[in-house]
């Protein structure tokens, strides 16, 4: 009995022997990224490299504070809405970096209720945007006490004007637990003036008071910029919220955003160069732009879409390359079924290699490049198409468009992926591997299976 048990383990560590080999072999063979040759980087790695802009390039919040009268009440985890509104704050100023932009503006924080008057210019500026210092920032905070009235409309134009102009990403947050008690100007209207002058304003809206009508006019304001609305409910939320809109903030390109407006045609569609652009797009709407692309090389682009207002499920965006005749070359696609951050995708495309003409030839040489980018040519104009199948819930604000932003690169073309008869031969080598191993076991165990039988006759 000792020889059968001996056998049989010998013939294992030679199939385990057999089996290492063929996976030797097969490792051997020559990898390829699933329809990337040689593992060449995705549309998405076309997008410059992030750091941290200094200067007139880093990003600016102003953070506008309610100081009414009505920030007194006690209905938040036990506190005063202006305590837990004060210590959030604080969180956030000692978690900023040193290199933020930073300021705040109060509103209702001088004048009394019975001086509506003058409360209803109340709004100044308690920290100004800039470096922060954090001792100075966080003791201005806590020397506020609820006081006045709640213009938010003139607070949200003294904030467009605390952060300045210039290609930095600009955003403010308002804490609020009340709708503007002092229009004209109407906040809503301001946010559209703002969202009009293309000027990379956003404006994130944190209510404090859990009222329909605050909640439409704090959505409204959102909406109108591209920015988000909470309902705050506990003090962790608020801290959280606050953190992130600030976060979101510094999140920025070193090289920002160029505005651009597509067009609904190819034929009069903005030129595009490498870069990084922004736009607005309708609901359900197309938008096109050119890339010029010459002979041995590769466009590259993607886009993202921000469902930044309460959309209908089961919604998608396409990106699509197209000839100046229409014809598609290449496309990319993402749908989704639930509000997510945004909805990208991405695609490649590499432009046919230019056919020599021969040197006694001057006619071909010499012969003009269509611009307009015939089917086919080696040197064209491509089309990128931005398409999106949003749908707005009911009574949510279609304009402006949704956020867009649209990355274009144009690079040397990839290395071309091995022909149908080089992959055949790749196909047919595995093949004799298997083939070749599986044949050999198969000898084996019935060369052991014979041996066993032949000992158990002999016992």
């Amino acid at each position: 009995m000792k020889i059968i048990r001996q056998r049989p383990t010998r013939a294992a560590g030679l199939l385990a022997v057999l089996a290492i080999t063929a996976a030797t072999v097969m490792s051997g063979l020559p990898a390829q990224a699933d329809g990337v040759p040689g593992g060449a980087p995705t549309a998405s790695s076309t997008t410059p490299n992030s750091t941290t802009p200094t200067g007139d390039q880093a990003p600016r919040v102003d953070l506008i504070l309610d100081v009414s009268g009505s920030m007194s009440t006690t209905d938040i985890n036990g506190q005063s809405r202006i305590s837990v509104a004060q210590h959030s704050i604080d969180e956030v100023i000692d978690a900023l970096p040193p290199e933020a932009q930073f300021g705040i503006r109060t509103l209702g924080a001088t004048y009394p209720v019975s001086d509506k008057t003058d409360g209803c210019k109340d709004t100044e500026v308690l920290f100004p945007v800039g470096k922060t210092d954090k001792v100075e920032a966080k003791t201005a905070v806590a020397t506020l006490r609820p006081t006045g009235w709640t213009p938010i409309g003139l607070a949200l134009r003294g904030a467009a004007q605390d952060l300045g102009t210039g290609q930095a990403t600009r955003r403010v947050v308002l804490v609020t637990d009340g709708e503007d008690d002092c229009s004209p100007p109407d906040p809503c209207d301001v946010a559209r003036e703002l969202a009009a002058q293309g000027t990379h304003l956003v404006i994130d809206t944190l209510g404090l008071a859990h009222d329909d009508q605050v909640s439409q006019q704090l959505l409204c304001i959102a909406n109108a910029t591209g920015g988000t609305y909470t309902d705050v409910r506990s003090q962790e939320q608020l801290t959280q919220r606050l953190q992130q809109s600030v976060t979101r903030s510094d999140q920025t390109y070193a090289q920002n955003p160029a505005q651009v407006a597509g067009a609904d045609s190819c034929a009069n569609a903005p030129l595009l160069t490498p870069g990084v652009y922004s736009d607005r797009e309708k609901f359900s709407e197309h938008r096109f732009y050119r890339v010029p692309v010459k002979s041995g090389q590769e466009l590259r682009a993607a886009v993202s879409v921000t469902p930044d207002r309460a959309v209908a499920r089961d919604y998608g965006v396409l990106l699509q390359a197209t000839d100046a005749a229409g014809q598609e070359l290449v496309r990319g696609t993402d749908a989704g079924s639930g509000r997510t951050d945004a909805a990208s995708t991405g695609l490649r495309w590499s432009a046919p290699a230019a056919v020599s003409a021969a040197p006694s030839d001057p006619a071909v040489s010499a012969a003009p490049i269509d611009p307009a980018g015939a089917a086919g040519s080696a040197d064209q104009v491509v089309c990128l198409v931005v398409s999106n199948s949003f749908a707005p819930q009911g009574n949510v604000q279609t304009d402006p468009g949704l956020p867009l932003e649209l990355v274009v690169d144009v690079t040397k073309a990839s290395p071309a992926p091995d022909g149908v008869a080089m992959g055949l031969g790749r196909g047919w080598i595995l093949l004799l591997v298997l083939t070749g191993a599986g044949l050999v076991t198969g000898l084996l165990a019935g060369w052991v299976a014979r041996w066993r039988i032949a000992v158990w006759q002999e016992n």
